[in-house]
């Protein structure tokens, strides 16, 4: 067990602020915690010296040594509360009292208080504004809610402590169990990432079940939660979702990868399994504290009703998973074993009037297929089947094969008996037979995160004083956002960029061009104007001969265009040779959660049109970057559709590891977008550079 385990399996509790007051909190909490815990109960309360017939102390120092204390003094009174405990040598504290940083500003200086002497006193603090916490092991109830919480091996935590109520009655009429459940409150101190980490070094969790509306440090949750998932599965459900993120940004890669992507691109990258509703939260649950992973993502469905046999076929068409084919002994030994009208196909319909050993022969014989890595078993009530031995048989043959199977017994009353025989052998039980496969799905989900290949980034040999130069020039011309003058800095950074300077002259910009084979590219060079393209300050192909009229007139219509717009000169850069090339994008959004987003797509000018990207929290290894680049629906075009010759993909992973390593460096740079990055067989060019800084973060 973890630091936090004494939270959870106290042996004596202390309630200070205990009152036998009828429906008060205090009275509430006490009374749970004397219904079923196996431990001691300790009220204090300086005003009482007896709570309900229990010894009432005054004060901490003169009870006995408690290892949980939970608070429901006034407000006012929870620091002094704290201090006290610290004295004391308390570590474990559940605060419930509200009226803190959810209730203004007065409320928001308690709670720092409150912060400062939980940090002095080294105190492991839940809340405040908490419901509080249980732990099934010892009957622990400490919370002022209505239900205790069955047994079971799923933790659970929420930052909703009305939607814990909601879920425990809900909980305990399904039969669902749990280990741990915290309610998590304002997080002054203990966050979803502690409890993550808690549950992941316990042995008696076997899923971590969570409802979020957000997460403060979203580095640390991915560090921890990517290293938890590759032994516990983790189910989130994430509410608050909003685009207000992607309204403020303004590049292409802040606009595409707002705040819901971020938690979404994070969720995914530790492992974690995202469920959509509360239902699916536990259908996903269910699954994975029971069942063992599937070795393949073949399903069979035996059946003994054609209706509800073709959804479960429909809901595993509409999975990641697929309908298993059976070997031809698997189909001779089912048409051997059934009667001729029944279907020896996936799905198997052993008919209407199967019993219960006609599936039993049914399900033996699928489950011992090769190429059947789970199975669902659905079934409507019928005179000639007892759902109770049905129940036993799956629960038999299941355990016997080691393959996870689900059912759909479908039915009320008549279902209920045999739901509660199929939880008691770890198989679950869904009335509609989608969720019965989509229990199944998470399990295929979840064992691909554990066979996921996890590098560690690359680690770069680049300019990072050189690069820091760029960003401090800009910094003393007061720009916060910066363009193709800046394009040394992805240069020092090993990312390849044409040959060109920025001029802030006619006369320079033909001596430039002159040092240019060939025709140039030019391009008004303004950290005010983001799309130079729709006033026509890009002009591709300029032989040496216009190099200084266009010069001057892209200079006059940037003028036009934006009188007030401050012009840093022309960019003079070599023409590409773009015949057989793809435009793609890189980019970087820093999100306030999650740090970095590193973003790649297909790029040029219909990048926020096509939204073709795919989106990683840096720092990124070399397989992340890979994925990224399989990831997008453009991938074909890359990997040489139609007789073109694939793109060096080599180079843009190069790439992106290059760019989230600058970014990761440099936490100054908000957003960032080179597009398009020119990709072809022999390697990649960035031809345009956008980026913003933070003015008030130290380079």
């Amino acid at each position: 067990m973890g630091r936090l385990s004494e939270l959870f399996t106290p042996d004596r509790v202390a309630v200070v602020g205990a009152t036998d007051r009828e429906a008060s909190v205090g009275r509430a909490i006490l009374e749970n915690l004397r219904e079923g815990f196996e431990g001691e109960v300790v009220p204090i309360n300086p005003n009482r010296t007896a709570v309900l017939g229990v010894t009432c102390y005054p004060d901490v120092a003169s009870a006995p040594t408690v290892d949980l204390a939970v608070v429901v003094v006034p407000p006012p009174a929870v620091v002094d509360a704290l201090r006290d405990l610290g004295e004391s040598g308390v570590e474990h504290v559940v605060v419930i009292t509200a009226g803190f940083g959810e209730t203004g500003a007065e409320g928001a200086r308690r709670e720092r208080e409150l912060e400062s002497v939980a940090a002095e006193y080294g105190l492991h603090l839940v809340g405040p504004n908490s419901l509080g916490v249980m732990g099934t092991a010892v009957g622990l109830n400490a919370t002022f809610g209505p239900d205790d919480a069955l047994p079971g091996s799923i933790s659970f935590m929420s930052q909703s402590g009305a939607f814990i109520t909601a879920v425990l009655d809900w909980a305990n009429e399904q039969g669902i169990g749990f280990r741990d459940v915290v309610s998590l409150g304002n997080e002054a101190v203990l966050t979803e990432t502690d409890f993550v980490r808690e549950w992941g070094e316990s042995d008696e969790t076997d899923v971590v079940i969570g409802y979020l509306e957000g997460i403060d440090d979203g580095q640390a949750f991915l560090e921890v939660a990517s290293a938890v998932t590759t032994e516990t599965p983790i189910v989130l459900v994430k509410s608050g979702r909003t685009d207000a993120g992607a309204k403020a940004a303004s590049s292409h890669t802040g606009s595409i990868a707002g705040s819901e992507r971020a938690y979404e691109t994070a969720l995914e990258q530790a492992g974690v399994l995202r469920a959509r509703s509360v239902q699916e939260l536990f259908d996903y649950a269910r699954a994975l504290s029971g069942l063992p992973l599937p070795e393949s993502d073949g399903i069979a469905v035996v059946t003994n009703a054609g209706g509800p046999g073709v959804l479960t076929t429909d809901a595993v068409g509409d999975s990641s998973l697929s309908m298993a084919s059976f070997t031809d002994e698997t189909i001779d030994a089912l048409e051997t074993a059934l009667p001729d009208e029944a279907t020896a196909y996936n799905p198997v319909d052993v008919l209407g009037d199967g019993d219960v050993e006609r599936f039993d022969r049914a399900l033996e014989i699928v489950l011992s297929d090769p190429n059947v890595g789970g199975a669902v078993v659905v079934s409507a009530p019928t005179a000639v089947l007892e759902y109770d031995d049905l129940a036993r048989t799956v629960v038999e043959r299941a355990e016997e094969h080691a393959v996870p199977v689900t059912t759909s017994l479908m039915g009320g009353a008549r279902s209920r008996a045999a739901a509660d025989r199929l939880r008691e052998g770890g198989v679950p039980n869904y009335f509609d037979p989608a969720r019965a496969v989509s229990g199944l799905d998470a399990l295929a989900t979840y064992r691909e995160v554990r066979e996921r290949t996890r590098d560690e980034p690359t680690t770069f040999d680049v300019d990072r004083e050189r690069a820091r130069a760029v960003l401090e020039r800009a910094r003393s011309r007061s720009d916060a956002r910066l363009g193709v003058e800046s394009m040394e800095l992805l240069d020092a950074y090993g990312i390849p960029i044409p040959t060109g300077e920025v001029v802030d002259g006619p006369d320079e910009a033909r001596a430039v061009a002159e040092s240019i084979p060939g025709d140039v590219v030019m391009k008004i060079v303004s950290p005010d104007i983001s799309h130079k393209s729709d006033i026509g300050g890009v002009r591709v192909g300029v032989p040496d001969a216009a190099v200084e009229d266009t010069y001057e007139d892209l200079v006059s219509r940037a003028r036009t265009y934006q009188p007030d717009a401050r012009v840093l000169g022309v960019q003079v850069q070599e023409r590409l040779d773009l015949e057989g090339q793809t435009e793609t994008i890189v980019g970087m959004n820093r999100d306030p959660q999650f740090g970095p987003l590193v973003l790649f797509g297909l790029g040029g000018i219909f990048v926020e049109v096509l939204e073709d990207t795919a989106v990683r929290v840096a720092p990124i290894g070399p397989t992340a970057a890979r994925e990224m680049v399989d990831e997008i629906r453009a991938a074909p075009l890359l990997r040489g559709a139609r007789g073109r010759e694939p793109a060096d993909v080599d180079a843009i992973v190069d790439v992106l590891g290059r760019l989230s390593q600058l970014v990761t460096d440099f936490p100054a740079i908000l957003e960032l977008d080179v597009n398009p990055l020119v990709v072809g067989p022999d390697g990649v060019q960035a031809i345009d550079l956008r980026l913003t800084l933070d003015t008030e973060v130290s380079l």
